[in-house]
């Protein structure tokens, strides 16, 4: 997932961040500038329009973790989920509608943002934690994940219910977005079939 990020002020300032990660989380990190949190390991990631997050968020009770970075949000979900987003949304009814949804797992990575406590970089679009990971090495019982036989019960949000908010309202954003841009472009004076 690409992103425009500014990395931590210095590279001491990165090293800390890395092992406050590894040490209180047991989080996986790489690089330096900017530093990145590896999924597929611990957890992973949907990634999807800020303002389609915020939306979803506000739909759903609990969640794992959330980052913001610039224009994008960034769900935690537990390891696993990003394998199971293309089906889910199959499943939802989702399937084959362009939907600006991602998710990242095994071998991918997100942006980290600074732990909680320690002031960033404070430039505009620098990653932050909207809902910070809990402390201790235990964050990833409440990830959501998939409900059923063999789950963790009632420890973790249920990733159905996530997957389908988040994919609503980026839907919505999207409709919004091209409702927005029609009557910008309708020549003036003519009306359209469905208004």
């Amino acid at each position: 997932m690409a992103s425009l990020v500014p990395p931590p002020r210095s590279s001491t300032e990165s090293e800390g961040w890395a092992r406050w990660y590894a040490q209180e989380l047991g989080w996986a990190t790489t690089g330096t500038s900017p530093l990145r949190l590896l999924t597929g390991l611990r957890f992973d990631v949907l990634e999807l329009p800020a303002a389609a997050g915020h939306a979803a968020l506000s739909r759903v009770g609990r969640t794992g973790p959330v980052a913001v970075a610039g224009q994008r949000m960034s769900l935690l979900v537990a390891a696993g989920g990003a394998e199971e987003l293309p089906g889910l949304l199959d499943w939802l009814e989702w399937g084959g509608i362009a939907l600006d949804l991602t998710a990242a797992g095994p071998g991918g990575h997100m942006i980290a943002p600074a732990p909680p406590g320690v002031a960033s970089a404070g430039s505009p679009g620098a990653a932050v934690w909207l809902r910070p990971p809990g402390s201790g090495q235990g964050t990833e019982a409440a990830l959501p994940a998939l409900g059923g036989f063999g789950s963790r019960g009632g420890d973790a949000p249920d990733l159905v219910r996530l997957v389908d908010a988040a994919a609503t309202e980026c839907h919505r954003a999207r409709l919004t977005h091209a409702r927005t841009n029609l009557r910008a472009h309708r020549p003036t004076g003519q009306p359209l079939a469905f208004s």
